[in-house]
């Protein structure tokens, strides 16, 4: 993404990783791991393991296929080295850790301590190393422990991890000085190292001069505060997928790995096929499918340079529609639709024409950003005036948000630096005023009624497709300060990124199987939701929405917030109830009829919002193009290719002529309805064709 971080992916040999709730799940043992490192490994670097384990249950993993074989073991904490390709402990190593080490002076001096502590199982204890239980220690607590061992004149390494976990070793003893003896037998420089971990026992790891780090995003607090000050990879993903992600981060592993830790290939899903079986029987020839989608694609092009303007992308072609009334504000470089655009024709940025528009795009809305950091919600082309509020004076906050995640995909596609520097203070700004809807910090922003996308549409307060946008402008805003050397703030952000996450899952999941450990959401306190198979749509301190907000869903699950069992269950749900037809997608399931509680007078203004229109389960191909990505990172390719020839389709009727990339839909007749030549329409439909690469880069 950088000249720096360029550098440090081109030269990593060895990686040292910790194994439980870094690699696999302590509890289930499950992980993407083993099969990905399989598949893609580089014949040029080697892999040890760093590990609290001792070597037989490390070896017993390997045997039972839950971890790949490695090229050494460091195990015990760093009491052990364990050649794995000769079947031999390095015995070297252990003559360094005999000098000052008495056993029985350890458990003499743990025993006479005043706090509850107890001793773990056997099979964690040996020679060089004694391990105990000690819940909720304090700083104080383990200092006084390591004064009382510098009192009786033994230099030892106390550790302490995961809250509970009390490991006395020799001084020379732990995950560091293991790592720096080996690495040095081997000759491997520490710049050539990458290390891997979740919790304080792991932190002696990070502590190597140039060593390089992925923190995986389930990690301990004790790890990100003791990292935060150095040059780490803070992963999006959990265990093993956060591992394999900080890989690709570092170019030990190609991209194609990542997107492998999205999809779960073992079972055939029977509402897929079933769909399939279905498209099969209309018996139309798979060439003439990708034919026309590849018609489509030319012709979206041609739509989305109709919307090129000098300030940017409007929102649909000026020159192809008439402006009455309210619809000048279409003539206008939205905030929100402009991003999106951007976002969804960044294939496109070869082309200079389309280029120039992006940037412009961000400038210009870079350009009328407030005093106190809000990005405008449009910008009338005419006359270059923003405009900071929709219907009924209500700002608009996803705007923002919106702007935050494209400049971000901007940069990381045309990694100009140069530019991120020059706007990183917008988007700080940018920031903090989103961050202050957060009015009772809980992580979740609250929106006000009519506040995003769906602006003629009732619903406020915490609104799942604003969450999920909140959740990924913090990711994108670390990943900004990240390229620019700013790892410290970078990982607060990514950090903070994950709370939102837990919250989310936390008010939009409703379950009824407590998790333990784990607080009670709200909406579960006050209302008996019962299960769900979807992110219900909108959560208030005094209500909640159990309809379905399809594009909310789709992106939590683009975006990571979402996991692809969870995603799966969605789309099940999504596909069983025909969100997808007659064609890709409906925005809300089910509609708001007159006399529903969530029924608005105000729906009835230019008849937009009645059932089956608008926002009020109308068909929006933007959404339709962001469903086919959805559909595609499940690992559904063939569908996905249906529903992007359903896509076309649609995009191919028009009001006036063929091929207008209109704004919606009916939401049952299909029928074409709003502006023709719609921005993001088109671009979110060559982002999908690019993303099933029925269109070569």
């Amino acid at each position: 993404m950088n000249d720096a971080k360029n550098s440090s992916q081109s030269n990593i040999k060895f990686l040292s990783f910790d194994i439980d709730n870094t690699l696999i799940d302590f509890h289930t043992f499950k992980s993407n791991f083993n099969k990905i490192w399989r598949k893609y490994k580089p014949a040029d670097v080697q892999l040890s393991y760093n590990t609290g384990r001792l070597i037989d249950d490390v070896l017993d993993l390997i045997k039972k296929d839950i971890i790949p074989e490695p090229d050494y073991i460091i195990s015990g904490v760093g009491t052990h080295i364990y050649n794995y390709k000769e079947k031999r402990i390095v015995k070297e190593f252990n003559n360094v850790l005999d000098d000052g080490w008495d056993l029985k002076t350890v458990e003499s001096i743990i025993n006479k301590i005043n706090h509850p502590i107890s001793e773990q199982p056997t099979k964690f204890q040996h020679a060089y190393k004694r391990s105990y239980f000690f819940h909720d220690a304090s700083p104080d607590h383990i200092l006084e422990i390591e004064e009382n061992f510098n009192n009786a004149n033994m230099d030892v390494s106390v550790v302490y991890s995961g809250e509970k976990f009390l490991d006395i070793l020799p001084k020379y003893a732990n995950k560091k000085n293991a790592l720096q003896w080996l690495l040095k037998k081997l000759n491997i420089k520490t710049e050539e190292t990458l290390v891997a971990g979740d919790s304080g026992n792991d932190s002696a790891m990070f502590d190597l001069k140039e060593i390089k780090g992925i923190v995986v995003s389930n990690a301990h607090e004790e790890l990100y505060q003791y990292t935060k000050h150095r040059q780490v990879y803070h992963s999006e993903k959990a265990q093993g997928d956060g591992v394999v992600e900080g890989l690709v981060y570092y170019s030990v592993l190609p991209q194609v790995a990542l997107d492998a830790t999205n999809i779960d290939q073992s079972e055939e899903d029977f509402f897929v096929k079933q769909e399939l079986d279905q498209i099969a029987l209309e018996d139309e020839d798979e060439n003439e499918k990708i034919n026309f989608i590849k018609e489509g694609y030319k012709k979206a092009i041609e739509a989305l340079k109709k919307n090129i303007t000098p300030l940017g992308f409007s929102a649909c072609s000026i020159k192809d529609n008439e402006a009455n009334g309210t619809d000048e504000n279409y003539y206008s470089v939205w905030a929100r639709d402009g991003a999106i655009t951007l976002i969804g024709s960044l294939p496109l940025v070869h082309d200079k024409e389309i280029h120039e528009c992006q940037r412009k795009t961000l400038e210009t809305l870079f350009e009328h950003i407030s005093r106190n950091g809000q990005i405008p919600s449009n910008v009338r082309i005419k006359d270059n005036v923003p405009d900071y509020s929709g219907v009924g004076g209500i700002c608009s906050i996803d705007s923002g948000i919106w702007v935050v995640i494209a400049f971000y995909e901007y940069v990381n596609v045309t990694k100009d630096i140069k530019f991120l520097r020059k706007h990183i203070k917008e988007i700080k700004e940018t920031m903090r005023w989103l961050g202050a809807h957060d009015s009772n910090n809980d992580a979740l922003l609250e929106i006000p009624e009519a506040g995003d996308w769906t602006d003629l549409f009732g619903r406020s307060y915490n609104i799942l497709y604003d969450e999920i946008l909140w959740y990924r402008a913090n990711v994108c805003y670390g990943r900004m300060l990240e390229m620019l050397g700013d790892h410290e703030e970078a990982g607060e952000y990514i950090r903070w990124s994950q709370v939102v996450k837990k919250e989310i899952l936390q008010n939009f999941w409703p379950t009824t199987q407590q998790q333990l450990f784990q607080s009670v959401s709200f909406a579960e306190k006050q209302f008996t939701l019962g299960d769900t198979s979807y992110l219900i749509a909108q959560t208030t301190p005094f209500d909640f929405s159990w309809r379905c907000d399809v594009l909310g869903n789709v992106l939590a699950f683009l975006h990571g917030a979402l996991d692809v069992e969870k995603a799966k269950q969605t789309f099940r749900f999504m596909l069983g109830v025909g969100v997808n037809d007659p064609y890709p997608v409906a925005n809300v399931y089910p509609v708001v009829s007159p006399g529903d509680p969530d029924w608005r007078p105000y729906y009835t203004v230019n008849l937009l919002n009645l059932p089956n229109h608008y926002h009020n389960g109308g068909i929006w191909p933007f959404v339709g193009g962001f469903w086919v990505k959805f559909v595609n990172k499940l690992g559904f390719k063939e569908m996905a290719v249906a529903e992007l020839y359903k896509l076309a389709q649609m995009n191919k009727e028009g009001i006036n002529n063929e091929w207008e990339f209109t704004e919606w839909a009916h939401g049952t007749t299909g029928k074409p309805m709003g502006k023709a030549y719609q921005a993001w329409s088109a671009a979110q439909y060559i982002s999908a064709c690019h993303e099933l690469k029925i269109i070569d880069k």
